[in-house]
């Protein structure tokens, strides 16, 4: 079986906004993907003007087009799960290079458990991806090479857990994701801007659901961000843990200079390690290792310290979550 917009099992969600050239061809994998049922591709796309609409128009997809401030990571998701057909929905960015034919056949094969609500793909980085990229993405959960099922024994066990140990148990990534339509529709995604996936599988195994991690099905994904860039990310990122978690890992203001001194040495040590990078190569991130090192720490605690003073109304914190928020 394979792409069919008769009577589809399996629907395939792609959100896009100026795809660039590179679509086409990670659009190819996604349409010749060899499944075992018939599946249909549904696009929303949000106001393209590089040609990304009229290369899908040519497709015979499901192409659905709304204005760019329509736009939401977690409610844009929703209209592409009520739209679609199959009781299994698969996820993706338009920026994630299916590694293989077989990418959905491994998330689809995760639903013959029928109490499994989600499952997400293994992340490799891209063959450009720089050394701190590389190694940030080695720590994520949706790196590892082993499967995991995540489940809870009960709503009062998983309370006990340590917050990065809650974290674990509910990890969810919508880089490339899939999810049983039936259970989407009863736990939506929510209006967010930032972390829609993880705050989805928080409530879908808390409901009593299975999350499945699946590694063998892998897609190519990552990006050179600036520095100030990965501030924010990292900044949005805590502050989203601290709320669902609890998670603190910088409490305190003198924690970001001593955490900031270790992760600058670690830096450097990836730096010497990596087998891609020359002698010039290496000198230049070992530049850049001071300033992400220290920026990240600061970036982690300001994150989880926005909780409270957001919520104390503190209009100077106001002033600086707009401003971190802006972009990412």
């Amino acid at each position: 079986m394979s792409f069919s917009l008769e009577n589809p099992r399996v629907s395939l969600f792609v959100p896009t906004w100026n795809a660039g050239s590179e679509f086409r061809e990670i659009f190819r994998r996604m349409k010749t993907q060899d499944l075992d049922r018939p599946y249909e591709i549904i696009v929303i796309d949000s106001g393209s003007s590089d040609g990304t609409v009229e290369f899908l128009q040519g497709e015979g997809i499901r192409l659905i087009q709304i204005p760019n401030h329509e736009f939401n990571h977690g409610l844009t998701r929703n209209r592409g799960i009520e739209e679609a057909k199959g009781e299994i929905v698969v996820l993706a960015t338009q920026d994630a290079w299916p590694h293989d034919e077989h990418w959905m056949q491994r998330l689809v094969d995760c639903y013959d458990d029928p109490d499994v609500a989600g499952a997400y793909s293994r992340q490799l980085p891209r063959p450009d991806a720089n050394p701190f990229i590389k190694d940030r993405l080695s720590n994520w959960a949706a790196a590892k090479e082993e499967p995991r099922v995540q489940c809870i024994d009960s709503p009062e066990g998983f309370e006990a857990l340590a917050p990065l140990e809650k974290l674990g148990q509910v990890a969810f990534d919508n880089v490339s994701s899939s999810v049983r339509r039936s259970v989407a529709m009863e736990i939506p995604f929510r209006h967010r801007q930032f972390g829609e996936d993880l705050d989805w599988g928080h409530r879908a195994v808390l409901a009593g659901h299975k999350v499945v991690f699946e590694p063998r099905s892998k897609v190519i994904h990552s990006h050179n961000n600036s520095i100030w860039y990965e501030f924010k990310r990292v900044y949005l990122d805590h502050q989203n843990l601290h709320r669902l978690f609890g998670v603190q890992t910088i409490p305190k203001w003198r924690d970001v200079w001593t955490c900031g001194v270790h992760a600058t040495g670690h830096l450097c040590k990836v730096v010497e390690r990596d087998p891609d990078l020359g002698p010039l190569g290496k000198l230049i991130w070992w530049l850049k290792a001071a300033p992400l090192g220290f920026s990240q720490n600061l970036a982690q605690f300001l994150g989880a310290r926005s909780v409270r003073k957001l919520d104390e109304g503190s209009s100077a914190w106001q002033r600086l979550d707009r401003v971190l928020r802006k972009g990412v």
